[in-house]
Formats: C-alpha cells, sequence, structure tokens
C-alpha cells in the first residue's frame, strides 16, 4: 500500500498559524513570511491533501470540516515536536533528574555511592524523591527504583540487585539481652516485619525448617530502613538483605546471628516506561548506576 508523503513542516505551521488565527495576515507575521508566501503554502498544502482546508470569506476565513479535522493533530505534533526540541537541545536540556527511590535503597545502597556519580557527571541536577506510597499506575519520573520480582506493565526493569535473606539484629538487645543462638530463640524475641515483601519472615522460617515458629507477633513496618534502625536499636531481630546490611555488619550495628541465608527472588530494580525515549541526562544514570550494580555484585 502506498502511503501518502507527508507535506513538508513549514506548510504544516503555517496551516497551524492560519487555523488560529483564521488570518493569513496575521499568520504571516508571526512566522516572519509575507501574506504571500502563507497562502502559496496553504494552496501547497491542499493541493498534495487534495481538499480545501479554509473558506476564503470577505473578511477571514473559515476552516472547512476537514480543516477542522486536521487541525487537532497538526497542532498536538508540533507542539509535541517543539517540547522535544526544547528539552534535548534547549534550555529543558539542563532540566534536574527526577528519580523516584525506594527509601532503604537509597540510605543504605545509593547514597554512599552517589558522589561517584556527580565527579563523572557534574552538569547532571539531580531531584531525588521517595516513592513511599506513590501510585505505581502513574508515572511521574524520569527513572524510578522499584523492590520486587521485576514484572511491571509497560516498564522496563534492569536488576540492580542480588541479595541473600539473612536475620539481623544488635551485637546486645534491650534490656542486655545476648542475641539468639539458633532460630528456635526467635520465638521468644520480637520480631520486625516489612509489610509489601513477599519474602518475609514466614518464608525465611519455612525454607531453613522452622516452620512452626509463631511469626504473627511482632511489630510491622511499611519500610525496611525502618525495622533495620529498630533491629540496631535492640528493639528485635529484622530480616535484612545483604546488599542493604552490608554496610552495618561491617561498621559492627547489627550482626548476622545465624548461618543461615536464602538467596532471594525479589530485588531493587531500576525501571522506566517502555518504548519511551530516555532523557540524555536519564540514560547517564541508567548506565551508570547498572554498572555500579554490576561491580558489586561480587562483593
Amino acid at each position: 500500500m502506498n502511503k501518502k508523503r507527508l507535506p513538508p513542516l513549514n506548510w504544516l505551521r503555517s496551516f497551524e498559524a492560519s487555523a488560529r488565527h483564521l488570518n493569513f495576515t496575521q499568520a504571516a507575521s508571526e512566522l516572519n513570511l509575507t501574506q504571500a508566501a502563507i497562502s502559496q503554502q496553504i494552496k501547497g498544502l491542499e493541493t498534495q491533501l487534495g481538499t480545501t482546508l479554509f473558506k476564503r470569506l470577505p473578511r477571514g476565513l473559515e476552516l472547512t470540516d476537514a480543516g477542522k479535522a486536521y487541525l487537532p493533530p497538526v497542532r498536538d505534533s508540533i507542539v509535541n515536536l517543539a517540547a522535544a526540541t526544547d528539552e534535548l537541545f534547549g534550555q529543558g536540556a539542563t532540566k534536574a533528574l527526577t528519580i523516584r527511590f525506594n527509601l532503604v535503597f537509597f540510605t543504605l545502597w545509593l547514597a554512599p555511592r552517589l558522589e561517584r556519580f556527580r565527579a563523572l557527571y557534574p552538569e547532571v541536577r539531580l531531584n531525588i524523591a521517595s516513592n513511599i506510597w506513590v501510585d505505581e499506575r502513574k508515572w511521574d519520573a524520569d527513572l524510578e527504583i522499584r523492590h520486587g520480582l521485576g514484572s511491571w506493565p509497560g516498564l522496563t526493569a534492569e536488576r540492580l540487585t542480588w541479595d541473600k535473606l539473612v536475620p539481623v539484629c544488635s551485637p546486645m538487645l534491650l534490656g542486655s539481652r545476648r542475641p539468639p543462638e539458633t532460630p528456635a530463640e526467635l520465638a521468644d524475641l520480637t520480631l520486625l516485619h516489612v509489610m509489601g515483601y513477599q519474602e518475609g519472615w514466614s518464608y525465611w522460617l519455612a525454607q531453613t525448617g522452622f516452620a512452626d515458629l509463631e511469626t504473627s507477633q511482632g511489630i510491622q513496618f511499611d519500610t525496611l530502613i525502618s525495622a533495620l534502625e529498630m533491629a540496631a536499636l535492640g528493639h528485635g531481630v529484622a530480616l535484612g538483605r545483604t546488599s542493604m546490611v552490608s554496610g552495618m555488619l561491617a561498621s559492627g550495628r547489627l550482626i548476622a546471628p545465624f548461618p543461615q541465608q536464602l538467596e532471594t527472588q525479589e530485588a531493587f530494580f531500576l525501571t522506566y516506561p517502555e518504548h519511551q525515549y530516555l532523557h540524555p541526562h536519564a540514560e547517564l544514570f541508567r548506565a551508570w548506576i547498572v554498572k555500579e550494580a554490576e561491580q558489586s555484585r561480587g562483593l
């Protein structure tokens, strides 16, 4: 099937301006052209399309039905093209890069590394926001870090962590109580749960042979960072992800009292819309963080 070739962009701009003003003279003034040039371009457009777009009246113009139908897509195309041009090559090219983060990932994984990105790309301005309670059906960022199994409709997801589940607690619990030596002792301790994690305490206990332990008691948190902080303060035992707790273990704020660790299916992912052009600064950050993740995988 032969497709009718697209009209020249300057013809479409002349049509849009003329339709907005309903006057060739005013359109010519806006586009820095002569009235004759505008009229000639409109005639060329009408000839190529094989239809009349304007009714020439004694005092101005009026759109035909075909012109009224053609105007919205032409106007939207011009607006979108102008916006994309400004974003990539104009003032918009220096806009802040908006990234939404899972809070524990930002605090414990990215924050210690972020200066490396800023040293490499000082021209990139960052706008960092938490994604707690964000409606996942809406998208209002350039990039977002999410936790889950890596499958979100309409989004590309690149894995950033390969974790093991490891119980963690303070070297000394509240009341000068010693840490547990075996998982069986967890029945007498406060378990710190995190909502929204499929691989939680019930999963870990079942996989390590302690499924009969009661896990409903304890404290529920909406972020892992809160549970880990409470664990470090001696309030109970949290279920950590190795990439998130490595620094706290190294500093001694937390200890891992048991040898049992489990590979996770859940992970942290960098996400962005499928089939959507990434701003150049977003692409810089994407490439950098994926490389950082690969380098830290074996640590």
